[in-house]
């Protein structure tokens, strides 16, 4: 569940969350004025919304395999899908359950995606998109059945929105691929790197007045969905994005492929955070990277990089780590492990 203020401005740990959490704890408070309750039905709106940001028109047929994971997105498709009969939609999991009884609905998790990668091949499906839990999330597999990182998928949407609006800023967060930042800055756009978290990436959009921002966690948000995030969107984006190039989705991520080597999120048990985090940057600033305390530390070398964030919940150190080169990746990613794991 996500708290927002009128105008759909977010409510995080540091903008009123902790403060609602005490006084949930506490003692009940009396009202000088009774709140009051209405019921609408926002469906309509809600369609009229997420089409408005493509042409439907342009979307061309095109079999898709949709994992709704027995969550929202069972509920929120169904109208949308009704508006584009080109779309050959093979349905998967659109009955809401809360047991969630074909698999977790959180695509971020290997394990979790086994599904939408073996029905897209077995479909032959053009493309494979797979839901979280509710809705505001999704994941894409291509036409060979390879999952797409959310990093590429930033880098894609920031493409489309900036052909919509050339020059404008986009926001990406600390943990992404080099391929963001450059597909932005070769499109014309002002790429903005910024703190992980819908929270901080909805406030720095507001104080930009970005245009669009992704997360390597899958979360894309737009301007013109009040800043918020959405996974109907990148999926009405993607289709007609297939449809106005004529290609496949792995002819668009090809060249990402062959440049961008990343590890995924790797995450550590580490005794003391805080000291583990001293001693990553005394070791790499000695070896000549470039240190940023943005969110976690960042290390920055010319041909690797990497960013490792505590987590908030858990006693947790979490790493990304990207190379130009296959095998730098593998021996760079295996020497930060041994040093947080050491």
């Amino acid at each position: 569940m996500k708290i927002v203020r009128r105008g759909a401005l977010p409510v995080g740990g540091d903008s009123g969350l902790a403060e609602i959490r005490s006084r949930a704890l506490g003692e009940p408070r009396p009202v000088q004025k009774r709140g009051e309750t209405r019921r609408e039905d926002i469906w309509p709106g809600f369609v009229e919304k997420v089409l408005s940001f493509v042409d439907v028109d342009s979307i061309r047929p095109l079999r898709v395999v949709v994992d709704a994971a027995n969550g929202m997105a069972g509920v929120m498709l169904p109208p949308v899908l009704e508006r584009l009969p080109q779309l050959d939609v093979v349905r998967c999991f659109f009955e809401p359950d809360g047991t969630f009884p074909n698999h977790e609905p959180n695509p971020l998790l290997p394990e979790n995606r086994e599904f939408i990668v073996a029905r897209t091949r077995e479909e032959g499906a053009g493309l494979g998109v797979a839901f979280d839990g509710d809705g505001d999330r999704c994941f894409f597999v291509d036409d060979s059945g390879q999952f797409v990182p959310g990093d590429f998928v930033t880098a894609l949407l920031a493409e489309i929105m900036l052909e919509r609006e050339p020059g404008a800023k986009v926001i990406y967060d600390v943990r992404a691929s080099r391929a963001v930042p450059e597909t932005i800055e070769r499109a014309g756009g002002v790429p903005l790197v910024n703190r992980v978290g819908h929270a901080f990436i909805k406030q720095r959009m507001r104080k930009e007045g970005a245009a669009f921002g992704g997360e390597v966690s899958a979360h894309y948000y737009f301007r013109d969905f009040s800043q918020a995030d959405s996974g109907v969107i990148p999926f009405l984006l993607m289709a007609e994005l297939l449809s106005r190039r004529g290609k496949a989705l792995s002819e668009l991520l090809a060249p990402f492929r062959e440049r961008f080597f990343l590890t995924g999120e790797i995450n550590t048990p580490v005794a003391d955070v805080p000291l583990k985090l001293q001693e990553l940057k005394e070791r790499y600033a000695g070896e000549g990277g470039r240190i940023s305390h943005l969110d976690g530390l960042s290390v920055d070398f010319d041909d690797w990089h990497f960013n490792v964030r505590p987590s908030n919940t858990e006693p947790l150190l979490r790493l990304n780590l990207e190379a130009l080169a296959q095998g730098l990746m593998e021996e760079k990613r295996d020497e930060v492990l041994a040093l947080i794991r050491g």
